[in-house]
């Protein structure tokens, strides 16, 4: 037993030492990007309500009290209510959940496909190259929310459908980027090393050369959260995104039509601020990590 101690105590000291080196990494990050880090903030707070919607949302947001319908804001309903008497605060802090899970999945899938298939494009080269960057660039001529538009249409309304359709936008926007990285790791030593060690092309791409595009694909991940919630609320308040009852922002912005527009402008002020602050936040956080991961910009 008293061997084993110190071979503890040694194995704790990396661990240690790593733990030490994120605190003070995330410490240097809110000194040197104050407004990354309030982004950081807004991003997580908008997590811990949309989990915790259950215990935080003061009522059911999908109950109705048609006594109360269009209530002004008070100390029973903080934000009032909307035509169906259900709680605005309610709805936004359960909508917080369905933005960040469209969001999020959203972004990690376009970021991710995007990334790997960029990545073997530039591994492969060649022929496979030039043939899948003029399928990407089919799809860079459409606006993204145009894309999403013309995908979901065609799937059909819900979460599932609406996440697979702002993910397709993102992928080529994505595989550029990582093709961009991956074009200079190609030709670094390491993967020559492996070609020549008879590794298969999937282990190449896979674990040589897509771990050294990770700054860049953070990067693009964080960016995208932002745009997927932005696209969400849109599609959703066209009428091909979340369907009633869910709570979702941009539903609470298309129920906020114009005959209420002046009998009742808290209906859509509130849930437009949730958007506008949610991307907004992502945005900070995207660009300061951007600038925190880059070389180029850290060094200046």
């Amino acid at each position: 037993m008293a061997i084993g101690r110190p071979v503890e105590v040694v194995a704790d000291v990396p661990e240690a030492a790593r733990r030490r080196r994120r605190v003070a990494a995330i410490g240097e990050f809110c000194r040197e990007r104050p407004l990354g880090a309030i982004g950081a903030a807004v991003v997580l707070l908008n997590i811990v309500v949309g989990l915790g919607a259950t215990v935080i949302a003061p009522y059911d947001p999908v109950a109705t009290d048609y006594g109360a319908m269009l209530a002004r804001p008070s100390a029973a309903h903080w934000l009032g209510t909307d035509a169906f008497g259900r709680d605005v605060l309610s709805r936004i802090i359960y909508g917080s959940r369905t933005a960040m899970l469209v969001g999020f999945a959203c972004a990690f899938l376009g970021a991710t496909v995007g990334a790997v298939i960029g990545v073997a494009s530039a591994y492969f080269a060649g022929k496979v190259d030039l043939l899948v960057q003029r399928v990407m660039d089919i799809f860079l001529a459409f606006p993204l929310i145009i894309l999403a538009l013309a995908v979901v249409s065609i799937l059909g309304t819900g979460i599932f459908n609406v996440i697979v359709a702002i993910a397709i936008p993102m992928i080529p926007r994505a595989g550029l980027v990582a093709r961009s990285s991956a074009l200079a790791i190609r030709e670094m030593p390491y993967v020559d090393a492996a070609r020549a060690a008879g590794f298969r092309h999937r282990r190449i791409i896979l674990r040589h050369m897509l771990p050294n595009v990770m700054a860049p694909y953070l990067i693009m991940l964080t960016a995208y959260l932002g745009q997927a919630i932005l696209a969400e609320a849109s599609l959703t308040f066209l009428g091909l995104g979340v369907s009633e009852p869910t709570p979702a922002w941009g539903l609470m912005l298309r129920g906020a039509a114009v005959q209420f527009a002046e009998s009742a402008p808290w209906m859509a002020i509130f849930p437009g601020l949730a958007i506008s602050l949610a991307v907004f936040a992502f945005n900070l956080f995207g660009d300061s990590l951007r600038d925190a991961l880059d070389p180029r910009l850290r060094a200046q």
